[in-house]
């Protein structure tokens, strides 16, 4: 493979981005969609919370609640996406150029796109070209090996597993262990992302090799997690009679 680090950012970046990986944890503040904790003010909370707990960075949906995160964590490394639900093709993850045009502006370190081979209104390589062209780190989060190829060589510094298990039929429960074992001994920079939920599977995701992990609804989405307890503790009321005449 064409070695193009130099291509993807200026030195000092990526060295800069580096250094300010330590426990390699990024949280990802994005509440429930329409829940309670979905409002600007919310996330803003979550993202101080989760810095002050010793995340490395956070990852944040919107242009406005990246400047909002911005404003009052100047010094945070910030992942900043936009989503959008488009009715001409699946693909969720910052798709448009107006997207990392906001990001950028809103003070995103790294901009985060949908590095999928799937329809699509901008092709990867042009939302690549651009973050790199306002000079920010590009990542690319992808559902197998021939995404990250593809993204790579275009340009994208950071590559994510985040799509693995989310581009067709049932979503698996646990992580994408081989898949990122396979991106981690090809790029320098590969994260760790997709239904990480726990601090055993995060450990096992860096001695795989990933260069951080990214975690996500089992510390801001309150409403996801207490559904497991609830359901755990559900099924626990229902066997208990069995289990008691036995």
């Amino acid at each position: 493979m064409t070695d193009k680090k130099t291509e993807h950012a200026n030195t000092s970046q990526l060295r800069a981005i580096d250094t300010r990986i330590r426990s390699g944890l990024i949280v990802s503040c994005q509440p429930v969609d329409h829940g309670p904790m979905d409002n600007d003010q919310t996330v803003v909370q979550l993202a101080q919370a989760a810095l002050a707990g010793g995340a490395d960075g956070v990852r944040i949906e919107g242009a406005m609640r990246v400047a909002a995160v911005r404003h009052t964590a100047p010094q945070a490394l910030i992942i900043g996406i936009v989503k959008r639900d488009l009715e001409n093709s699946p693909v969720r993850i910052s798709p448009l150029r107006e997207d990392v045009m906001a990001l950028a502006k809103a003070g995103a370190d790294i901009i985060a796109v949908d590095a999928t081979r799937r329809p699509r209104p901008v092709p990867v390589l042009d939302l690549i070209g651009m973050i790199n062209g306002y000079g920010k780190i590009a990542m690319a989060d992808c559902s197998c090996a021939q995404d990250a190829a593809a993204a790579y060589a275009a340009g994208a510094a950071i590559i994510g597993t985040t799509l693995s298990g989310y581009t067709g039929g049932p979503v698996p429960q646990e992580p994408d262990y081989t898949l990122l074992r396979q991106l981690a001994g090809t790029y320098p920079r590969v994260m760790a992302e997709g239904r990480f939920n726990t601090p055993a599977q995060c450990t096992r995701a860096r001695t795989l090799g990933a260069w951080a992990v990214t975690v996500g609804t089992a510390i801001t989405r309150t409403e996801v997690v207490t559904g497991w307890f609830s359901q755990a503790l559900g099924v626990s009321a229902e066997l208990a009679p069995e289990q008691a005449g036995t």
